[in-house]
């Protein structure tokens, strides 16, 4: 399998596991639902605004890692979140992303 159709693969499981929980909490790389709206307005174009400290301190348990591998996914524009915005997020939270993002 090609790295392009791995990664569709990987987006389709993911957004099939999102539609059976269903009304259950959504987390994404060990970001529970309130800090993934907590940073949305962040992440949100056309007008993101400075991330507030409650989407800050849920971005310091989240797998930095993890959120990298999104970078160049259709999931989080999916979900209305910039892809670009997201990856500059942690930096505005005085926090490191990984050195091989």
């Amino acid at each position: 399998m090609g790295t392009v159709t791995v990664k569709l693969v990987v987006v389709m499981m993911i957004t099939v596991g999102l539609m059976v929980e269903g009304s259950r909490a959504i987390s994404l790389c060990d970001m529970n639902d309130e800090g993934l709206e907590a940073c949305k307005p962040s992440v949100t174009q056309p007008d993101p605004v400075d991330p507030t400290p409650q989407c800050c301190e849920a971005l310091k348990g989240a797998n930095l890692t993890c959120l990298c591998s999104y970078k160049n996914s259709m999931l989080l524009p999916s979900l209305g979140i910039d892809p670009t915005l997201a990856m500059g997020l942690p930096a505005k939270c005085s926090l490191d992303m990984p050195s091989d993002c």
